[in-house]
């Protein structure tokens, strides 16, 4: 089963568990975010990716720069270990790990979430690669894909259990738009998936075409 399959599975089921309320909070969120979000916001291809030092899950500051040393990077942007989403693409991130390290491509993930919840994630997901915690949705605002909730919504998710400020260290209701990138090992972004629908992600198989273009 594709990624986007799995994704809509999630989607579809998650919508019919839920009052009619909240579905329709959900409904109108997306659909006035996809009116309102122009994708030239957001960093295009051939630009340079803004350097970062950012801490990873057991606090360490890890920089742009040694991770490009290395090579190529594949940077997936996603909301929160709260987003059934963002789980599955992590997940599908991890089956992809081996075939990337064969390619000498390093993988990296991003979100707003403090270390000690992004090393939470790791270890639920299992994740073997890098897990970065861009606090304030720094990096992501300067590549342009940030996402405020609006209060409704923000009600809702607090409501789930969501806890922002616990998570993400503020109550910004703050997320960045899920994106991957394709980066070379000069910096330069060669590939791009940006999508205003968080049910939406890049396909694996489409993510190992953009490195073998290389």
């Amino acid at each position: 089963m594709s990624l986007a399959a799995e994704l809509q599975a999630v989607y579809e089921a998650s919508h019919k568990a839920m009052p009619a309320e909240a579905s329709q909070i959900i409904l109108k969120t997306t659909a006035d975010f996809k009116a309102s979000y122009d994708p030239a916001s957001a960093i295009q291809v051939g630009k340079l990716l803004p350097a970062f030092t950012l801490p990873d899950a057991l606090g360490q500051n890890i920089s742009s720069a040694s991770l490009i040393s290395k090579g190529p990077l594949l940077i997936s942007f996603y909301r929160g270990e709260w987003c059934p989403f963002c789980n599955l693409e992590l997940r599908s991130l991890q089956k992809l790990l081996p075939q990337l390290t064969a390619k000498g491509v390093t993988l990296v993930a991003i979100s707003p979430e403090l270390p000690d919840t992004s090393l939470e994630t790791k270890e639920k997901l299992e994740l073997s690669f890098t897990v970065l915690s861009d606090v304030g949705n720094k990096l992501a605002r300067e590549i342009g894909i940030v996402f405020k909730h609006p209060e409704k919504m923000g009600d809702l998710l607090k409501n789930s259990g969501v806890d922002f400020e616990k998570r993400n260290g503020d109550a910004s209701l703050e997320v960045p738009v899920p994106a991957t990138f394709l980066v070379d090992g000069k910096g330069v972004i060669r590939n791009a998936f940006v999508d205003a629908d968080f049910a939406k992600r890049l396909e694996p198989e489409t993510a190992l075409k953009w490195i073998d273009e290389l």
